[in-house]
C-alpha cells in the first residue's frame, strides 16, 4: 500500500536514464537541503528539478517517486560523525560527541525533525532514517560505553550503561521542542555532566581540548 502522497508523486521506473555518481550527489544534496528548509510535505519532484536544473521526467525515471528519492538521498550521503571519537575516557568521548553534534545540528538534527512524521507513515523512509542517521550514532555511543567498561571506568552491570545513547540522542531530539533551539555544545556538556555521568557513577570532569578525541 502506498503512503499518502506517493500516488501523485509516482511514475514507472522501468527505464532509467544514466546519471553519473557526481550528478547523483548533487541531486541528493539538493533533496536534503530542501527537506531541511521546508520539510517533507513541501518537498516535490518539481522543486527538486527546479533546484537542480534537472528534468522532472529524469527524476521519475531514475527514482520513481518522492519517497524513493529521499531514501536514496539518505543512503547516498550517509556519514557517521561520532565513529572516530576515542579520547581514552568516556567523559572525554561524550564531550567530544557533544562538539560533533553541535557542529552538525543544522544538518543532521534538522533533517531528523523534517523527516520524523513522514517516516512514521512510510516503512522504507523510517528504515532509511534509522540506518543512516540514528543507528550509526547509537552504535558509536554504545562503543564508547563498551570501551569504558573494558577500561574499568564503569561497572559492567551498571544499568545506566544501556541508556547512554538514548539519553544523548533523546535530548538532541527533544531540545528543539522544549526550548525552540538545538542542543548545542554548551547545553550537551552540562547535560552530560549533570545527568549522564552521575548515573554511571562518574564524577564530572573537564572536557578534552577541541579535536583531541578524533583518531
Amino acid at each position: 500500500m502506498q503512503s499518502p502522497g506517493t500516488a501523485q508523486e509516482s511514475a514507472p521506473a522501468s527505464r532509467r536514464s544514466k546519471i553519473t555518481p557526481e550528478r547523483a550527489q548533487e541531486l541528493y544534496t539538493a533533496v536534503l537541503d530542501l527537506l531541511r528548509e521546508s520539510g517533507y510535505e513541501s518537498l516535490t519532484m518539481e522543486g527538486v528539478a527546479s533546484r537542480t536544473r534537472c528534468g522532472k521526467s529524469t527524476l521519475y525515471r531514475q527514482w520513481g517517486s518522492k519517497p524513493e528519492l529521499v531514501v536514496a538521498a539518505l543512503h547516498g550521503t550517509r556519514r557517521n560523525l561520532l565513529s572516530d571519537i576515542d579520547t581514552g575516557s568516556l567523559s572525554g568521548d561524550l564531550h567530544e560527541a557533544a562538539r560533533a553534534v553541535d557542529a552538525a545540528s543544522g544538518k543532521d538534527t534538522a533533517l531528523m525533525h523534517a523527516l520524523s512524521h513522514a517516516a512514521l507513515q512510510n516503512p522504507d523512509l523510517l528504515c532509511a532514517l534509522r540506518s543512516t542517521l540514528i543507528a550509526p550514532a547509537i552504535a558509536a555511543i554504545d562503543a564508547m560505553v563498551e570501551r569504558a567498561v573494558r577500561r574499568g571506568e564503569i561497572e559492567a552491570g551498571n544499568p545506566a550503561a544501556d541508556y547512554v545513547s538514548a539519553q544523548v540522542l533523546g535530548i538532541m531530539r527533544a531540545r528543539p521542542l522544549l526550548a525552540e533551539r538545538y542542543a548545542d555544545d554548551a547545553f550537551l556538556t552540562r547535560f552530560i555532566e549533570c545527568a549522564v555521568l552521575p548515573a554511571l557513577g562518574l564524577p564530572p570532569s573537564p572536557p578534552a581540548p577541541p579535536g583531541a578525541g578524533t583518531r
